[in-house]
């Protein structure tokens, strides 16, 4: 009997449920805001769930069968509600609106949520906190905006109507969303970096002053000072986004406050590293790391080469390109010509390295040899002979470590100059006296003869830096009684040139320190560069 109660009693709430009419009220659920308005029929705003009958929703349906225009859901502007804001419209039923008028006067200003919302309705949440008043003022809604509503209730089309009463949101493909969210990105990337440029487009002009700077201006007109050891780090500079390959110093004593850096980002800069270390601009000309970048001599003009097998001379002054081409091979090293700078020197990945000439555009000379790289090139004899370092580390090619070549001819005047084992990633020459540098990769410094044969010094060798691959530089100071190198450990060594003794130990970097160049006016300013792709200007 209680069973059959049970049912019965099922049935008799549900027969009441049905013969409910659509305009009656529940005694129970009827209720009042603050602010005066009669809550719709079997909506609860406490808990947010719709109570509809069967008889109400055919009703409903039927009604916006009739006038589709007549019955619209309110609509939230989504994403913009707070702690008050109205479920989801998709998963409202469509239901006849209560028989209560709001006022349709806008107000100076109106809502957020009104947004988008007919003129004559207003949602749910925001009849139900209308009694909260915020302390705060929206935003004036331009004209547009505020005369959208009505032009979508009255005049607009027949697919905004039906997407303002069905509230659909329309589906995105997977990839449209990623290419929308890649251009956002892109978008953000460029406001970020306004210097920097697209690859294959034109730079813009460097600004630089004209006048020189003011801390070098005092030591044009007099002669270069003894180098003095220095100890404090000046600038610290942050922007490249990859290891740093190299930095040079401006040729032309008067504009000699700009730095250039190379990086594996694909980029190569140009800083004020005197004044104010700032960022004058970035070339972004490469699609592959950039390993090499020289100053022309005038000081007007720059040459890269990078791993994606171009050439770029590029006057910073006007911002264009004066000349591009294709090597076949990844560039490691550049070097102009010093009795003709229209013609430069480029090697790299290849057995051969390349004479180009920028007034034809072609390759006037080839210097070919029995290896896979080459490391660096360094002109001796005002530019009628020079050296090339390789890879070449064999038992039976430690011949070909270091070859002497005759720039005319592209004859081998020697390739009997280093026969140890280790390879030399770079070479430089000493300003005074005829010898110059190779770093090599048995962690010294080797002293060679800058005349024919080029036979290394047994007295003197430079110790106690780590090479371990990497591609150290190496450089003397412009007086000559300083040698500085990096390290891969990060310091930052120097050496007296006489006596080959340590001078002084920096902890430059964290990282591996590849590049180090003196200044070529200030008598105690320094450039070091390092892998993690941090630069310091020490003095």
């Amino acid at each position: 009997m209680s069973s059959m109660a049970s049912l019965v009693s099922y049935d008799d709430s549900d027969s009441e449920a049905e013969t409910e009419t659509v305009g009656s009220f529940n005694a129970a659920r009827q209720m009042k805001d603050a602010s005066g308005v009669a809550e719709p029929p079997g909506q609860d705003f406490a808990s947010g769930i719709l109570v509809r009958t069967k008889e109400e929703v055919q009703s409903t349906k039927h009604s916006f069968r009739e006038d589709p225009g007549s019955h619209r859901l309110p609509l939230a502007r989504l994403g913009k509600g707070g702690w008050g804001s109205c479920p989801s419209q998709r998963l409202q039923w469509p239901r006849k609106e209560p028989e209560v008028t709001f006022p349709t006067s806008e107000s100076s200003h109106p809502s957020l949520w009104m947004t988008g919302a007919p003129a004559s309705h207003m949602p749910l949440a925001a009849a139900h906190l209308k009694q909260v008043k915020p302390s705060w003022d929206f935003p004036k809604l331009s004209s547009r905006a505020q005369s959208e509503p009505e032009t979508i209730g009255k005049n607009g089309t027949s697919f905004q109507r039906k997407r303002h009463e069905d509230c659909v949101v329309p589906y995105t493909p997977k990839r449209l969303r990623q290419q929308q969210a890649l251009s956002t990105e892109t978008r953000k990337n460029k406001g970020a970096e306004p210097q920097g440029t697209s690859v294959g487009c034109a730079p813009a002009p460097l600004c630089v002053a004209p006048r020189v700077s003011e801390f070098i201006q005092p030591y044009l007109d007099s002669q270069y000072k003894e180098t003095k050891v220095p100890r404090k780090v000046l600038f610290h500079l942050r922007s490249h986004r990859g290891p740093v390959n190299s930095v040079q110093w401006c040729p032309v004593l008067s504009k000699s406050h700009m730095l250039l850096s190379t990086s594996m980002d694909k980029t190569y800069k140009i800083w004020n590293a005197v004044d104010s270390g700032c960022c004058l601009q970035t070339y972004s000309l490469h699609n592959e790391a950039v390993r090499a970048a020289q100053w022309s001599p005038c000081g007007r003009r720059i040459l890269s080469g990078g791993f994606d097998f171009a050439l770029h001379l590029t006057d910073v002054e006007t911002g264009t390109q004066l000349f591009s081409g294709q090597s076949g091979f990844r560039i490691t090293t550049l070097k102009f010509y010093p009795k003709d700078h229209n013609i430069f020197l480029c090697g790299g990945f290849s057995s051969e390295m390349k004479a180009w000439d920028i007034r034809t555009g072609k390759v006037v000379r080839g210097y070919k040899a029995t290896i896979q790289q080459t490391l660096d090139i360094l002109f001796l004899q005002e530019g009628s002979e020079f050296l090339s370092s390789t890879d070449a580390s064999t038992r039976d090619s430690a011949d070909r470590t270091i070859i002497a070549w005759d720039f005319r001819t592209s004859a081998k005047i020697s390739n009997q100059i280093f026969h140890e084992r280790y390879t030399c990633p770079s070479l430089a020459l000493h300003p005074r006296e005829p010898v110059f540098l190779a770093q090599t990769n048995g962690n010294y410094l080797a002293l060679f003869s800058a005349v024919w044969p080029y036979r290394m010094s047994r007295r003197r060798r430079y110790e106690g830096h780590k090479v371990e691959g990497y591609s150290v530089g190496c450089e003397c100071s412009p007086g000559g009684d300083l040698l500085v190198t990096g390290s891969a450990d990060g310091r930052v060594l120097m050496y007296s040139f006489r006596t080959a003794s340590r001078a002084c130990t920096l902890q430059g970097h964290t990282q591996a320190c590849v590049g180090t160049t003196y200044h070529p006016v200030l008598p105690s300013v320094l450039a070091t560069c390092s892998w993690g792709g941090d630069i310091k200007i020490w003095h």
